[in-house]
């Protein structure tokens, strides 16, 4: 595998949201190209459109983990099984490591302002990544996602 933490790391630099930065990183996994990747993403950062709900990181990992080994066959009820689990595992992971898998409560340390839902996404800079442990969650996504299919 190639290194996906960088990939996210950078993605996410670039000013890609964390489910994009996490599930645009996989493109060798999904076989999914950029643009595709990062509009089917597009939707979950900020914790759902902003929304500060499940951290995009996660969302992002879960699609992941869906392209990967996710199931296609709705009467199939031990693949749904099966994959609800694994994304369940993902989710304890991401929540052992951080305290949480919900983004207001992510971000609530650092910044109280960002942990309000909704408004206008701020602009990358400098200041925003000093105060933000967004880079570091999708990191963190990217490393548990990489051990659990390494599997």
């Amino acid at each position: 595998m190639s290194n996906h933490r960088e990939r996210a790391t950078a993605l996410f630099q670039e000013g890609y949201n964390c489910a994009q930065a996490v599930f645009c990183a996989f493109a060798d996994v999904t076989g999914l190209d950029l643009e595709t990747s990062a509009r089917l993403a597009s939707s979950f950062g900020g914790g759902l459109g902003r929304l500060r709900e499940v951290c995009g990181a996660v969302s992002g990992a879960a699609m992941v983990l869906g392209m990967a080994e996710g199931y296609a066959d709705p009467k199939d009820a031990q693949a749904k099984k099966d994959h609800y689990a694994r994304v369940r595992d993902f989710a304890a992971r991401f929540r052992e490591a951080n305290g949480s898998i919900v983004c207001r409560e992510l971000l609530a340390g650092g910044d109280p302002h960002a942990a309000q839902p909704g408004g206008e996404p701020e602009a990358r800079t400098p200041e925003f990544y000093k105060k933000r442990p967004c880079p570091e969650l999708v990191g963190m996504a990217v490393d548990i996602l990489d051990e659990m299919l390494e599997k």
